[in-house]
């Protein structure tokens, strides 16, 4: 009965066909606005708009022609070392004598570069082959460093020519003086194993800090020259480190990689 009556007083009111109808309040039209901006924007910038991005690996300062282990050819007793650490050498230079059972032997470099490492000392009982120092090859003060860097060998392909690299180096207070720069000169496409990157640094111990990952590709870095640092090399900061470089100085390295749009990721 109830219902009756509510239809029967629907019969008798007019339709109210003259009154306006809200369709949202203001503030929904605000929100929609700002939505179909932000879309907007989010499509412009996917078309035009860039995203870096960087490989981060870890390196090594040296000259770019690497190092070789100077073995023993005799088997006898040290007696004297003739080379200090350090010191640059010219090839056929005497580095130690050791006493065999024809005599006194030398024992001398292959090539010309700087002792980074001495393993052996006097009274030392050495075999034939026996690694006895490491050799930095090369030739002159004034020979330009460079960055060897090992970068996981999946995103050696992804590096571009010339691409810049920023380098933190180990020895240089990074919020004091900033990070090294560089650019690459060449990348490796072969993977090296821990027994080739020993061979070229002269240090067993690196090949496997260097391999812990798998097998690396060598990226070599041109170091960004600068006459007016103290290092002779171009830094974030103004003038750099009050100081001069050594190589087998290990860095950390950012690589920038090119520029892409975020439409390519969307393709196919």
């Amino acid at each position: 009965m109830q219902f009756r009556q509510q239809a029967l007083a629907r019969l008798q009111s007019p339709e109210e066909l003259d009154l306006p109808v809200r369709f949202a309040r203001p503030q929904g039209w605000l929100a929609l606005s700002v939505t179909v901006v932000v879309m907007a924007a989010a499509s412009v910038w996917t078309v035009t708009g860039s995203v870096a991005s960087t490989v981060n690996a870890t390196g090594i300062l040296t000259h770019g022609e690497g190092s070789y282990i100077l073995q023993s050819p005799v088997a006898g007793q040290v007696t004297a070392v003739l080379a200090e650490q350090g010191e640059r050498v010219p090839a056929d230079s005497p580095v130690l004598k050791v006493r065999t059972s024809q005599g006194e032997s030398v024992v001398r470099s292959v090539a010309a570069g700087r002792v980074t490492t001495l393993a052996a000392t006097i009274g030392q009982i050495i075999s034939t082959g026996t690694n006895v120092a490491a050799v930095e090859k090369v030739a002159h003060s004034h020979d330009p460093l460079y960055a060897t860097v090992y970068v996981p060998a999946g995103n050696a392909a992804s590096i571009p020519a010339n691409a810049s690299v920023d380098l933190t180096v180990s020895s240089v207070p990074t919020q004091e003086y900033g990070v090294l720069r560089g650019h690459v000169k060449s990348v490796d496409r072969s993977a090296q194993s821990a027994q080739q990157i020993s061979a070229f640094l002269g240090d067993s111990q690196l090949g496997e800090q260097f391999t812990q990952d798998g097998r690396p590709v060598a990226v070599l870095v041109k170091l960004d020259k600068s006459a007016g640092t103290k290092s002779g090399y171009r830094w974030s900061s103004k003038d750099g480190p009050p100081f001069a470089l050594t190589s087998m100085t290990l860095a950390d390295c950012s690589i920038r990689l090119d520029d892409q749009r975020p439409v390519d990721w969307l393709l196919p």
